[in-house]
């Protein structure tokens, strides 16, 4: 069975020492979707709502998410990142706004976190864009489609309904 990192011999959470580790290229991909009702998902569809542009906002939102990893999740590293890219998509048949967040660098540890705090910022904030017509919105699940670098090497995780490929 695989032990957990984070937690020391006596079971108390650490931070990993993660110092020994070789500097490799690191990329994570991750997707999530929040879920709306029928006045959300028409607002959506038209492009804006009370606030603006729901999307350019929830891309930016996705942005700060990765660079603010660390600081959400206690004990992850800070990372220097080096690029985002924030791509989303549409489906009104099944009323769910996907977002996907790839993020890439060179370090000593992987950036599946950020990809995952990307997304999950994202659609929270096409939640708080879309809240002025209705509050029926679900969020998630988020997932990691990708990851590549470090010593597992790259990682694939199909997600069936995903619509992009891991």
């Amino acid at each position: 069975m695989a032990e957990l990192t984070h937690l020391d011999p006596e079971g108390r959470p650490k931070m990993v020492d993660v110092s020994a580790k070789a500097v490799t290229r690191r990329l994570a991909v991750a997707a999530g979707y929040l879920e709306l009702d029928a006045p959300a998902a028409e607002a959506l569809s038209k492009g804006g709502g009370p606030k603006g542009d729901p999307w350019s906002v929830a891309r930016i939102g996705a942005v700060g998410g990765v660079k603010r990893a660390s600081d959400l999740i206690p004990l992850a590293h800070p990372l220097a990142i080096e690029a985002v890219d924030v791509v989303h998509h549409w489906d009104p048949a099944t009323r769910r706004a996907w977002l996907r967040v790839a993020v890439s660098c060179e370090g000593r540890t992987g950036i599946e976190m950020e990809a995952l705090a990307g997304v999950t910022v994202g659609l929270l904030v096409l939640y708080d864009m879309l809240k002025a017509v209705s509050h029926g919105m679900a969020l998630g699940p988020a997932r990691l489609l990708r990851k590549e670098g470090g010593r597992r090497g790259t990682v694939t995780l199909p997600w069936e309904g995903c619509p992009w490929a891991p």
